[in-house]
């Protein structure tokens, strides 16, 4: 089978080698990608937007499956448009994709089904917005009603960071915002993969959202993860799985939204139990790396049968070894950063050891980093202590004196 990749992160990246080594693949083509998917894929000069070349490309080349790695195609509508061409796609429609392109939505959803979450107020103009901050006191979450890269989140402490935030935010023309009660305990992430009915369990993981050590500086749209979740008992995977993931696959087959691909919520683990935090419709960056790592299944069949709307037979077998990932960034991220300076090079790829691409290019003959997050030093090992051991040989072994890291990934699975 022919498989045409949408994206150009280390997601996609991690995708695409995962793809590539599926005895079930024909050709693999891929767009926009970058250096590191280009290892992996045939690079096809598309522009992702228009859905019209996309389709004319996947008719020609009798592409079997699309799968489509970004949430802003997807909230788009990529994913309908090449439905409605007679196409097999891996991932949501643009209705089913609400579930992360609009928080409101996913709110009002968990209204209506019972779902475990956070008290919240929607509101579509600033004063308001400022008046409920004022009267509602710190700690409170101030959201942005979009998609926002992982980034559009606020953890407010004092009601004047609140306030700043609902300002930022209204700042956008037709801006709409969603202010939630604090929940406190730790997070985690629990990945399924769906097929408008059904939702198969696909892993943990937890991520590393501040720029900093000691989870310190702005939110980014993460710095590094680890997997399985060591916070995920078996007992609270379930106790997900039946107050929050089968509650919302029923709510969104009931308003005629049934969601196909990944679904991946961010969870509270509170003392009353597992919430949702948020929901996002694609795989997570830089979760996606350590769950491919970890996956032992073939990933091909298993992300047509969901595209095909039938996972009943769906096993993913997963090795007991952790993964980790670190995200080499450019320094000044996620704030104004340089864009082109040279990475010298890169280690070997090695047995469960791998440097993902993010955000690199080539340039006559020579690597360079082009976007914010720039590579995914990722690596397998048993224990999370070894494969954090393992995942920053790897980063040592990368000469980028334009990059910077956090150094504490999975330090507290760890033991550190």
């Amino acid at each position: 089978m022919d498989v045409l990749l949408i994206g150009s992160g280390g997601r996609e990246h991690a995708l695409a080698w995962k793809i590539a080594r599926s005895p079930q693949l024909g050709r693999l083509y891929a767009a926009p990608g970058n250096p590191g998917i280009a290892q992996e894929a045939r690079i096809v000069d598309l522009d992702i937007a228009d859905h019209a070349a996309i389709i004319d490309f996947c008719v020609s080349n009798g592409i079997g499956l699309v799968v489509v790695g970004p949430e802003a195609p997807l909230v788009a509508g990529l994913a309908d448009d090449l439905e409605a061409a007679g196409l097999t796609v891996f991932g949501p429609s643009r209705a089913a994709a609400q579930l992360e392109g609009s928080k409101g939505f996913t709110k009002e959803l968990c209204d209506r089904k019972g779902i475990p979450t956070a008290a919240y107020r929607r509101f579509d103009a600033l004063e308001p917005a400022r008046a409920y901050v004022s009267e509602t006191g710190a700690p409170i979450v101030i959201k942005a009603d979009g998609l926002a890269a992982g980034k559009g989140v606020t953890v407010a402490e004092t009601v004047e960071e609140a306030l700043a935030a609902l300002t930022a935010c209204f700042a956008e023309p037709g801006a709409s915002v969603v202010v939630e009660e604090c929940m406190v305990g730790p997070e985690a992430s629990l990945f399924c993969l769906c097929d408008g009915t059904r939702a198969v369990f696909f892993g943990t993981a937890e991520d590393h959202k501040r720029a900093f050590d000691g989870d310190k500086g702005p939110n980014t749209g993460g710095m590094g993860a680890y997997s399985p979740s060591l916070l995920m008992t078996p007992a609270l995977i379930e106790r997900a799985m039946a107050e929050i993931v089968r509650p919302t696959m029923e709510g969104m087959a009931e308003a005629g939204t049934p969601f196909k691909g990944v679904l991946y919520a961010g969870l509270m683990l509170t003392a009353d139990g597992p919430k949702l935090i948020e929901y996002n419709a694609r795989f997570g960056d830089p979760e996606c790396q350590v769950l491919m790592m970890r996956l032992e299944s073939d990933i091909l069949p298993l992300l047509l049968a969901s595209a095909r709307g039938d996972l009943s037979g769906a096993q993913p077998v997963w090795s007991e070894d952790a993964a980790v990932t670190v995200v080499l960034a450019s320094r000044g991220y996620p704030g104004a950063y340089e864009k082109g300076t040279p990475i010298l090079s890169l280690p070997e790829p090695g047995e469960g050891a791998l440097v993902f691409h993010a955000g690199t290019q080539a340039a006559g003959g020579a690597l360079a980093a082009q976007g914010g997050r720039v590579l995914n030093a990722t690596a397998r090992a048993a224990g999370v202590p070894g494969a954090v051991r393992k995942a920053y040989e790897l980063v040592d072994a990368v000469d980028w004196p334009g990059g910077f890291w956090r150094t504490d990934i999975a330090h507290r699975a760890a033991g550190g």
